[in-house]
């Protein structure tokens, strides 16, 4: 049956080249083309952006190298979710895949699908910002057409993956390179007194974090599939220093480009910076940016909808989703159900949500669990030290990094709280609700016996085996 089961057939076939792709090529997708503009609004000056934008990196690296540690103690695919069910307990875990599958995973796939819109619409509207309705109907035809596309075929999707990849890469060292030449032409005036008008608030600070690791989102890919690592031990690790390392410098200096071509009230008012700079450095070439940014966010949300249903498959085969998400297409091999489940919830939450909002939601909840999964490590180290570690971190990581994760989610509610923060927490822990009377008392089971065996003929799916 070939190569196209990547994503049910899991054989250690991921080397180290792969890994930090994997990585690399989900971090980098539409954010460093839009967030720019929200970490300087929120933060208020080029040098404290560019200070967020490196802390950003060193946290998604420190949280990378304990994900590292806790990927070769439990050598499982599905990342958090594994993690937390292996050392917080099922109901936790639950209320992980819960949030996971109903709100992040959609918002992720949602706020990508909006940066797309953004550079599609941009030439359209070069003198004015583009209608809402505009930008939201490409945005629901971009999450549409993949979500067919992923549910066709693993090869076509991968390929889209490749393709995509290299557009962004092409596209931030032509940002990069033309920076590097006006800064050395001496262009250095917007980084005169760069530190005038930062707002030093816990509330600022959290919003540009929020913005800033947004971009950083992906550092955690590979735990998704510890399964098809070749030697996890080594390349984990390995993987994430070198694809973080990498995007952290390519970010710093893709924003250092924007700031040497833009003046920072410029950059805070565009609504696609590298459209923006595009026209400003490409004159009537501006567009090739348009193209390279809808590109790279549309490659983005490939991988998003690519990654996803691993989640969904693990959950599942854990008891803990309807099984009908961890089943493939007979022929097509694709995890279908889990696609469509995605895509109808992606256009929902596409409705209501702005951009900005949404990135803050999605962090709060990410970072949420981020910390319960980084206290499950503190637990292991203390109370297990006598587990195999292949692969070891210094006990002060995890610790401040669970110090980082407590920062964001406190921050944007001590400062000011907002209501829609209570509904995310309310939201979180109704998975509870879900948890008790139809997962652990197994309620109504020869109902979703009867809909799993209606809705298999009509997907034409079939269960899915840990090992094909």
């Amino acid at each position: 049956m070939g190569d196209n089961k990547a994503g049910l057939n899991l054989k250690r076939e991921v080397g180290l080249i792969g890994a930090v792709s994997f990585i690399a090529g989900t971090m980098i997708g539409s954010g460093i083309f839009i967030s720019p503009q929200y970490v300087l609004s929120a933060i208020g000056s080029p040098g404290a952006s560019l200070i967020i934008w490196a802390s950003c990196g060193l946290l998604a690296m420190l949280g990378g190298l304990c994900y590292s540690e806790l990927g070769t103690i439990i050598p499982e695919s599905g990342a958090e979710y594994i993690y937390m069910l292996r050392t917080v307990g099922r109901v936790v875990a639950f209320m992980f895949v819960f949030s996971f599958i109903i709100v992040m995973r959609p918002a992720s796939a949602t706020v990508i699908a909006l940066g797309f819109a953004e550079y599609v619409v941009a030439p359209f509207y070069s003198d004015c910002s583009p209608p809402e309705l505009v930008v939201k109907s490409v945005a629901a035809g971009g999450i549409i057409v993949l979500a067919i596309i992923n549910c066709l075929s693993v090869r076509l999707s991968t390929g889209i993956q490749v393709v995509t990849m290299v557009v962004k890469v092409l596209a931030m060292a032509l940002i990069i390179i033309s920076g590097v030449v006006m800064l050395f032409q001496g262009n250095t005036q917007n980084f005169v007194n760069s530190f005038e008008g930062t707002h030093v608030s816990v509330n600022a600070i959290g919003f540009a974090f929020y913005q800033g690791l947004w971009s950083y989102d992906g550092w955690n890919t590979l735990n998704f599939l510890t399964e098809e690592l070749k030697h996890p031990e080594v390349n984990l690790p390995r993987a994430v220093v070198i694809a973080i390392s990498l995007v952290t410098g390519l970010y710093l200096l893709v924003n250092v480009s924007y700031l040497t071509v833009m003046t920072p009230k410029e950059l805070m008012s565009s609504t696609a910076v590298a459209v923006t700079w595009g026209n400003k450095m490409l004159g009537s070439w501006g567009w090739i940016m348009s193209v390279a940014a809808a590109l790279s966010a549309f490659g983005s949300l490939n991988g998003t909808f690519f990654s996803g249903g691993r989640v969904c498959f693990v959950a599942a085969r854990e008891g803990h989703m309807p099984d009908i998400l961890s089943m493939a297409h007979v022929h097509r091999l694709t995890p279908s159900p889990a696609l469509i489940f995605t895509t109808i919830i992606s256009l929902v939450v596409l409705i209501p949500g702005d951009f900005q909002s949404i990135v803050n939601y999605f962090s709060f909840t990410a970072w949420f669990f981020y910390g319960i999964t980084l206290s499950g490590l503190l637990y292991l180290k203390i109370k297990k030290p006598e587990l195999p570690r292949p692969y070891e971190v210094p006990i002060i990581l995890p610790i401040l990094v669970l110090i980082a994760a407590i920062f964001l989610v406190l921050a944007p509610i001590i400062d000011n709280p907002e209501i829609e923060y209570l509904y995310v927490t309310l939201f979180i822990f109704s998975g509870i609700l879900v948890y008790i009377p139809f997962i652990h008392y197994k309620l109504c089971p020869n109902l979703l016996t009867k809909l799993t065996v209606f809705l298999q003929l009509l997907f034409e799916v079939a269960p899915a085996e840990k090992n094909l």
